[in-house]
Order: C-alpha cells, then sequence, then structure tokens
C-alpha cells in the first residue's frame, strides 16, 4: 500500500506488497523490491537499488549524493539487500567514481542516526550501532559489530566476527574475530563471546588465540609474522582469512 500522502515517481519502480507510508519521497531512477516496509517520511533519492523485506524507520535517507568534494555527478548507486532494518535517520550515500556504489548486504541492523558513506561495503548480517559514523570506502565484512557513537576513518577495513567498543575511533583496520576499544583504539583480545555464539568450535578458537598471540606478542614485523604463522598455524580457513587480512591491510592493523 502507497500512502496517498506519499511522493512515487512515476518512473520509480516498486515491487510488490511495498508499504510506503506518509511523506515518504520515492525519486525517479529507483528500484525497490517486494514487500519492503517504509514507515513515514522516507527518502529514497535518484541511484537507490533496495531488495526485499527491509524495514525502514522514519527520516531515513537512502542514495543522497556523496559529501566527497570530489563527486562531479557520475552516475552511482547506493544499493541495499534483502532483510535490513534501518533505523531512525539512517543515512546511505551513493558511491563516487572510486567504487561506483556504496553496499549494505542483507540482513543488517543499522541504528538509529548511522552514517554510511560514499563506497563503503557493509556486508550481511552486521549490526552498526546508534550514530556510529562511517567514512568512504570503508569495507566491513560480516557479522561484524560496531557499537554506538563510532567514528571509523576513510579506507578502513573491518574484519569479520568483531567487536568494536562504543566511543572508539579507528584510523587503522580492526583484524576479524577480534574486538577493538579503549581511546586510542586498542585490540582488546579475541570476541570470545560472538565467536561462541555464532558456534565456533572450542578448537578453532584455541587456534584464533594461538595465532592472535604471534600477531601481537611477538615483537616481529607484519611479514616475518605472516612466515611465522603459515608455517606453524594450522591452515584452518579462519587463518587463511586473518592472513589474506593482514596482506591486504593498507593502513595497518590496530595495535
Amino acid at each position: 500500500m502507497i500512502s496517498p500522502l506519499a511522493y512515487v515517481h512515476p518512473e520509480a519502480q516498486i515491487g510488490e506488497g511495498c508499504e510506503i507510508g506518509p511523506f515518504c519521497y520515492i525519486d525517479k531512477n529507483v528500484v525497490i523490491g517486494s514487500n519492503n516496509h517504509f514507515m513515514n517520511s522516507v527518502t529514497v533519492l535518484s541511484g537507490s537499488r533496495i531488495g526485499n523485506g527491509n524495514t525502514v524507520f522514519p527520516g531515513a535517507v537512502i542514495g543522497a549524493v556523496p559529501q566527497d568534494l570530489k563527486f562531479r555527478g557520475e552516475d552511482t548507486t547506493a544499493e541495499i539487500g534483502d532483510n535490513n532494518t534501518l533505523r531512525e535517520n539512517v543515512t546511505v550515500n551513493r558511491g563516487t567514481a572510486a567504487k561506483g556504489k556504496t553496499v549494505v548486504g542483507s540482513n543488517n541492523l543499522l541504528m538509529e542516526g548511522a552514517h554510511i558513506a560514499h563506497d563503503v561495503m557493509v556486508g550481511n548480517g552486521c549490526i552498526i550501532g546508534n550514530a556510529t559514523k562511517i567514512a568512504g570506502e570503508v569495507v566491513v565484512d560480516d557479522f561484524a559489530i560496531i557499537s554506538a557513537a563510532v567514528l571509523i576513518h576513510q579506507f578502513c577495513h573491518i574484519g569479520s566476527y568483531v567487536m568494536v567498543g562504543g566511543g572508539t575511533r579507528t584510523g587503522q583496520d580492526v583484524p576479524p574475530y577480534t574486538m577493538a576499544a579503549r581511546e586510542p583504539v586498542k585490540y582488546c583480545g579475541l570476541n570470545l563471546v560472538g565467536l561462541r555464539r555464532r558456534g565456533f568450535k572450542p578448537e578453532v578458537i584455541d587456534v584464533l588465540h594461538k595465532t592472535y598471540q604471534l600477531i601481537y606478542q611477538s615483537g616481529k614485523l607484519r611479514a616475518d609474522i605472516i612466515k611465522e604463522i603459515r608455517e606453524t598455524m594450522p591452515q584452518i580457513p579462519e587463518v587463511q582469512y586473518i592472513l589474506r587480512f593482514l596482506e591486504e591491510s593498507k593502513r595497518g592493523i590496530i595495535s
């Protein structure tokens, strides 16, 4: 059902079973899938691509042009997958020429006031806390939990299954399976509670613990740490992911 008090551009594509509340604004060049629920006063601007089964609360803005001053009006998108919840005043900006799109995957919860900047890639099953601000071209891998009022610098990489504590500021990458908090930001051990809740076996957690002991307690250079992990740790998928993360880190990992 589309409220008679909502504006929907005649060129917008709306799937079946959508509820669009009063005072919503749906622009041209918008594609919305099926069974979405937009409460009142949601703004969906040109370039937005929204999947199925999403719930969007009042005041959210999807597809606004980037705040990057290098943006020159290029044809880009803001893409949102399926079964996400976007709470009040969430903003998801379009991409720029750098990547062409901003992506929020599926089954995520973006809490009140969260900002997803241009060219950000958010995976699946993530929780982004109240008033958290994610700058341009950040990558957030699957099942990350980022608490409230977190500030993440441009180009950072946040690994899977992390827990980033409330009020944290980071300008470096947060490696997978870990906790990050304090001021300045520090590695605070494995995210043990999160890993156990997600069904990680004790033997896998033990390997992860030993891997991060090498990373944070050996005092060696990154290249030497990577070599030692390859030589001494079981090469299970989780360890291989950590190795890729270390090798690809451009800003360095938190200390």
